[in-house]
């Protein structure tokens, strides 16, 4: 089976077992895969949750939960190796942030479709996903 890449939303609706009829329909097509940046992003929230989209407004013990799944959750989810080359070269060529970059990046890497809350969806990385003739989806919570 190929790998679909979550973004740090939807990577925390799968972990927390709260995942959307779309997530739920990808994921029965592709299996999880996501970036360093979005794993971190996700981990920094749970280590210290100060408001925002992801936890901010989660118990302390969904936190501690969701980080349990976070630590246990390597042989589920593939996290794409270093790509910081091919980063910078899209960087350079598409007006897109680091994660922007890391994110196309590990989707080429991968021939995966990168897949982002709806929330979340940037034109920038839309269009450098579109000029590479890459599968860009959003997925509605």
């Amino acid at each position: 089976m190929s790998r679909a890449i979550l973004d740090d939303h939807l990577l925390r609706d799968l972990l927390a077992d709260d995942a959307s009829a779309g997530l739920i329909d990808l994921l029965d097509v592709f299996e999880p895969a996501t970036t360093n940046l979005y794993l971190y992003r996700l981990s920094r929230s749970v280590a210290a949750a100060r408001g925002g989209a992801l936890t901010g407004g989660w118990s302390a013990e969904h936190r501690r939960s969701l980080g349990a799944q976070l630590l246990s959750s390597d042989d589920e989810i593939e996290i794409v190796p270093t790509i910081a080359f091919r980063m910078a070269e899209i960087a350079a060529r598409h007006r897109v942030s680091t994660l922007g970059a890391e994110c196309v990046a590990a989707a080429e890497h991968l021939d995966a479709p990168l897949c982002v809350w709806s929330g979340d969806d940037g034109p920038g990385i839309r269009a450098a996903m579109s000029d590479l003739g890459l599968d860009y989806r959003t997925i509605t919570r």
